[in-house]
């Protein structure tokens, strides 16, 4: 006797649920209606897809299922700005952000911006990143990706009365070594009939896998790109950041990469610039990050560190961040600052999944 291993839905895009349609014998725009309710409307059964025949629904829910997070934690900051922590099915955790930006004047949102997961734990191991400490444990689906924008999008409504406006993938992982997923997950979230996001509103932020920065040129993507590069040297980078340490994956291969995908795709990308004080921070630090910018343009987002409990990395003063934005405007180079939000909810990426993870260990 053959046991079949149940689908799931949320594993497949429209042209998959089309084909699974006609294989269970029915027309394909029965596949382009399950599109619909799962990715549009949020189904979380067949049960609720009320417009498909019930010979149909019968069948499909022996022979399926639809994966959907399990919210553990919400925790919200005073900036209001909101990080769940999510169960997969594996029993694993990730997080996810909800991030409002607030106009000062009128004081209403003027940009919903969720982050999200794209792995559970991360192989990277950037010296600084709570993520890190967790090694690198599962890749994600698309659909486990997609429904975490979903139900953040949820919350945003019931929230804020309005819907995301952006998606960055800076949350746990590094979203290029699950590239297939990443990719797929992009375009149901652009998909007209899923949340129906621009390419332009969404981020994939990358350590610098300089092969797939490459790839991503020849596939035509176009969502913006931006580089987690946090030090201006070689040997800087290959301190806190282990990929750097690969002559494949080093700061000067990674400016080569980053000419070609802009050469490709006539997108320019953003450099992520994280601030550690008496690191990085100098003024001859801002000199060299700005001789980057010019083998390889881009605009520089200068990040202050939100620290981490155990790691030893500090942000710098407010002085010295104006002396180092000083340096490269006056070199020509755009710069934005990002403060970090959430503090008070350990909203560093990762930092509720490691204490949840450290928790499981000790019970078990």
């Amino acid at each position: 006797m053959i046991v079949r291993t149940p689908i799931d839905l949320r594993t497949l895009n429209r042209e998959e649920l089309e084909r699974l349609a006609e294989e269970m014998g029915e027309p394909r725009y029965r596949g382009r209606q399950l599109f619909k309710w799962i990715y549009g409307k949020g189904a979380t059964s067949v049960e609720q897809m009320t417009d498909l025949p019930r010979a149909f629904r019968t069948e499909l829910a022996r022979r399926a299922h639809i994966t959907r997070l399990e919210p553990v934690r919400q925790l919200t900051a005073g900036d209001q700005t909101v990080k769940v922590l999510f169960r997969l099915p594996s029993g694993r955790h990730i997080e996810s952000v909800l991030i409002p930006d607030f106009d000062e004047e009128t004081g209403r949102v003027r940009r919903l911006t969720v982050c999200v997961s794209s792995q559970v734990g991360c192989a990277m191991g950037c010296a600084f990143c709570a993520t890190g400490l967790m090694g690198f444990q599962q890749n994600l689906t698309a659909g486990e990706i997609y429904d975490q924008v979903w139900q953040l999008n949820r919350l945003a409504e019931e929230r804020f009365g309005r819907r995301i406006t952006n998606v960055v993938y800076m949350g746990m992982g590094e979203p290029l070594l699950n590239y297939d997923a990443v990719l797929r997950s992009v375009a149901l979230l652009t998909d007209r009939d899923g949340l129906g996001l621009s390419p332009r509103r969404i981020t994939v932020s990358t350590v610098g896998l300089a092969r797939r920065i490459r790839q991503l040129a020849d596939d035509g993507v176009r969502f913006r790109l931006a580089v987690s590069l946090h030090a201006p040297t070689n040997a800087q980078r290959s301190a806190i950041m282990p990929v750097n340490r690969n002559e494949q994956t080093d700061l000067d291969d990674l400016i080569e990469a980053i000419r070609y995908f802009e050469a490709r795709t006539g997108q320019t990308i953003t450099y992520e610039y994280c601030l550690f004080e008496g690191f990085n921070d100098r003024p001859e630090d801002a000199h060299r990050l700005a001789d980057i910018t010019e083998q390889a343009p881009g605009k520089v987002n200068l990040i202050l560190y939100n620290p981490v409990e155990g790691l030893p990395f500090r942000r710098p003063s407010e002085e010295r961040l104006q002396a180092f934005i000083r340096v490269l405007v006056d070199r020509g180079v755009t710069v934005t600052v990002r403060r970090s939000r959430g503090q008070d909810i350990n909203a560093a990426c990762g930092q509720l999944a490691v204490r949840e993870q450290a928790a499981s260990e000790a019970v078990t």
